[in-house]
């Protein structure tokens, strides 16, 4: 099935983009900080996580928000 964003939609998935830049930020941010090994690991994990589900909404975009 194929679809497309509606403009509305488009601005929702931009604002989602917007706060998932902004968290992997902050995480990259707080690893550097972080001295707790576990804790440090955890940060990192979010910003592999993070830097995937950007690239993902960005993929996204790219298609027009079509899918098949």
């Amino acid at each position: 099935m194929t679809s497309s964003l509606g403009q509305h939609e488009a601005l929702e998935v931009h604002e989602l983009l917007t706060f998932k830049n902004l968290c992997l930020t902050k995480s990259f941010t707080m690893s550097a900080l972080a001295q707790d090994s576990e804790l440090k690991a955890l940060i990192d994990n979010d910003v592999n996580a993070a830097k995937n589900h950007i690239q993902q909404l960005q993929n996204f975009l790219a298609s027009g928000g079509t899918s098949s």
